[in-house]
């Protein structure tokens, strides 16, 4: 079966229930709670043909500005602009200033979120309810969904069943809200399936659910603090860490799972036709640039004039790739040295780090032809200079240090983080190829058919050297510093001699995370998060460093449909 038959397999049925979950407004609660059955759906078809709005809410879900929220508020990315060209109205830098609106773009995905716990809530109902444990996948997926607005915005709605016309939702404490998804998780993960193949290839099995369950527990002091500028890092206490050594433990004693097997090696598990026989999946989100839509995490990624050589040739993808590309997204400084930090690491191979080369796009392998743009060699530079205009209308380019002489020109360029509207302002930053572009994709809308990877082995391996760091009791005759070793052995980076802080962990997981919506969850557990990086320094202009940015502004839109809601404090 081809990857684009697995997609088409798992997602059959979603464009006929895309309209009516679309119609149902997201953010709009109210349904009303008839079941659509006379007789509960009992065969794994019926169940599936239920599930595909569900589905299909996740792929908007994890797309593009669920993607920009998570990566520009963190320290892996900035969003600069060029004379105008994308400054959007500041969202992107906004983001990277950790100064958000509920009003930004880059928060829209909060009506997929709610959307698809409605729809699973119309599964679970028109299946007979709870107590019917074929309900245990839509469970999960209305688990997961909670979850995200946990994670994201901190107090949420408890949506555990299909609410009546004109009943009123309210938010309940994200303490309360994480402890009923746990006992959610507990309840269903002996219900789920523990087969792990095609037929479960992008859908709730145990083990994803233990997966959840574990992110949930290592992040327990964040989620149930009196509310978010009460956790504090440097007192992190957590009666569940040794549940999550525990639930690492099932997850790699199934046997299913491998973090190198099925790959050809660390960048494989990412390219376009990456899928099922990636073993390190525990969980992924599979995308087609046609049947699929909504992955687009390269476009921004993707040097300014990437598409092509400028005359007509092709760009360093190998070929032209079809359409314009974004290249408003750059790696922050900081972040680039942690990335390139370790010799021999074979994660560095997906960074474009100063001499941009050609790629075969075939073989997606890098070759020794540097990539040229108009007949000239490309280079990045690592550090960030912004352009701004004097006066007399000179432009000048400056790395923030210790601030700017002349505060007058904060609202003209550093507003949108602007590099300029030529090669050296496209040139500022590092960029990506980790999620790699092949034309017959990138034509579709700039669409991807990379699967966007969710809970990896890899990532379970290192949470469960956190737990045993932060201290949990070892298990299996494993340490922190033999799971770490690991994760840098498949890497061929040099092995980890003594025993691991938890700012090597904290290091390790941004390697090998890098760019998978992570970094912001960790930077917050680890105390990270009002830390500066990129342009978010204190004294530059519109840097945020408030402990209420740690979860995002409820979106406006969704204000004015629940109107007994409050803003989150601090917007």
């Amino acid at each position: 079966m081809t990857k684009n038959s697995i997609k088409y397999f798992l997602l059959a049925g979603s464009v006929c229930c895309a309209t009516s979950t679309v119609l149902t407004s997201c953010s709009d609660l109210d349904v009303t709670p008839e079941a659509q059955f006379t007789a509960y759906p009992d065969t794994e078809e019926a169940v599936e043909a239920q599930m595909a709005s569900v589905y299909y809410e996740l792929l908007g879900t994890l797309g593009r500005r669920y993607m920009e929220a998570q990566a520009l508020s963190s320290d892996e990315w900035i969003g600069i602009s060029f004379d105008g060209d994308y400054s959007d109205d500041g969202i992107y830098a906004q983001n990277s200033l950790h100064n958000f609106t509920a009003t930004s773009a880059c928060f829209d995905w909060y009506k997929n979120v709610t959307g698809a716990i409605v729809d699973a809530n119309k599964v679970i109902l028109s299946m007979g309810g709870e107590e019917n444990n074929a309900t245990a996948s839509a469970r999960f997926m209305r688990a997961y969904f909670t979850w995200i607005l946990v994670d994201c915005f901190g107090d949420s709605p408890i949506l555990d069943r299909v609410f009546a016309e004109g009943e009123q939702v309210d938010r309940a404490p994200r303490a309360d809200v994480t402890k009923w998804i746990e006992s959610e998780l507990k309840t269903i993960i002996p219900l789920l399936p523990t087969n792990v193949d095609l037929s479960t290839y992008g859908k709730p099995t145990k083990y994803v659910a233990e997966a959840l369950l574990a992110k949930l527990y290592i992040n327990w002091p964040v989620y149930t603090a009196e509310d978010v500028t009460k956790y504090d890092a440097a007192a992190y206490s957590n009666e569940h860490l040794d549940d999550v050594v525990a639930l690492v433990d099932d997850i790699v004693a199934s046997g299913k799972f491998s973090i190198s097997e099925g790959s050809d090696g660390y960048r494989s598990k990412f390219w376009p036709n990456n899928g099922v026989q990636i073993k390190d999946f525990i969980y992924a989100m599979p995308y087609d640039a046609i049947t699929a839509q909504g992955f687009q995490y390269a476009r921004p990624r993707i040097w300014r004039q990437g598409r092509n050589d400028g005359q007509g040739g092709p760009g360093y993808f190998g070929t032209d790739i079809g359409k314009s590309t974004g290249g408003n997204f750059s790696i922050t400084p900081e972040f680039a040295d942690l990335l390139m930090a370790l010799p021999t690491d074979d994660r560095q191979e997906n960074i474009l780090a100063g001499k941009i080369y050609m790629f075969d796009p075939t073989t997606f392998a890098k070759t020794t032809t540097p990539y040229k743009y108009n007949g000239e060699e490309v280079t990045l530079d690592k550090t960030i200079r912004l352009k701004y205009t004097d006066a007399e209308s000179n432009a000048h380019y400056i790395e923030w240090a210790d601030g700017i002489a002349d505060p007058s020109i904060y609202p003209v360029d550093c507003a949108t983080l602007n590099t300029g509207k030529d090669v050296k302002g496209w040139s500022q930053g590092y960029k990506s190829v980790k999620y790699f572009v092949v034309r017959e994709d990138f034509i579709n809308d700039r669409n991807q058919s990379n699967d966007l990877p969710i809970f990896r082995l890899a990532d379970m391996l290192l949470l469960k050297a956190e737990a045993i760091t932060r201290g949990a009791t070892a298990t299996n005759g494993e340490t922190a510093q033999s799971l770490l070793n690991q994760i840098r052995d498949y890497v061929h980076a040099p092995r980890f001699n003594g025993t691991p802080t938890l700012d090597d962990i904290y290091d390790e997981r941004g390697r090998e995370l890098f760019d998978e919506n992570w970094r912001r969850n960790d930077m917050i557990r680890f105390g990270h998060f009002e830390d500066e990086y990129g342009f978010h320094r204190h004294g530059f202009p519109t840097a945020r460093f408030d402990k209420e940015c740690r979860i995002f502004p409820i979106p406006q839109a969704t204000l004015d449909v629940n109107t007994n809601w409050k803003q989150n404090a601090g917007y």
